[in-house]
């Protein structure tokens, strides 16, 4: 058993005041590879206590990341993230686990590459967030993806425990 992310040192090429958001996603990657397998295939839509399903926050945790990091870029969304953000809460297939799964891990591969490749001097470059752009920096914004991350990988593990109590 290994310690957690944070506890491992340093990750390769993460500039040092990125590295609590890079552990933080590295972390949430791990919890949902270790517990999504579990989650039975008839429970990936179940709402228990009309809580949010394990699905969803597979989904929207994807793609909150990917909004998330075209704010950070200084990029307005498009059309097609406004409308896979409508599509979060829509009933999929039972065996959808696998490929939600995955678009959540590929989303934050994306988010560590992005962690990577910002340039130390333009973490407190001003980014207009949504429609009515309000206030963030490139650093507030990358510090988010991973705080945000890690609450729904957190409440998708209550909810997994949720559903197979329930069965």
């Amino acid at each position: 058993m290994q310690p957690e992310p944070w506890l491992r040192g340093p990750l390769d090429g993460v500039d040092p005041y990125l590295m609590p958001a890079a552990h933080a996603l590295t972390h949430a990657g791990e919890d949902l590879a270790r517990v999504v397998p579990d989650v039975p295939k008839d429970a990936l839509w179940r709402r228990p206590g009309s809580a949010a399903s394990v699905g969803f926050h597979l989904r929207h945790v994807a793609g909150s990341i990917d909004r998330l990091l075209a704010y950070a870029r200084g990029e307005a969304l498009t059309d097609a993230q406004r409308a896979a953000a409508k599509a979060e809460e829509d009933l999929g297939a039972p065996e959808d686990a696998p490929a939600l799964l995955a678009e959540a891990q590929a989303a934050i591969a994306r988010a560590l590459a992005q962690i990577r490749s910002t340039p130390r001097g333009t973490l407190l470059d001003p980014r207009g967030v949504g429609r009515a752009q309000l206030p963030s920096t490139v650093l507030g914004l990358l510090f988010h993806v991973a705080e945000h991350t890690q609450r729904h990988t957190g409440q998708l593990i209550a909810t997994a425990r949720a559903v197979r109590d329930v069965r």
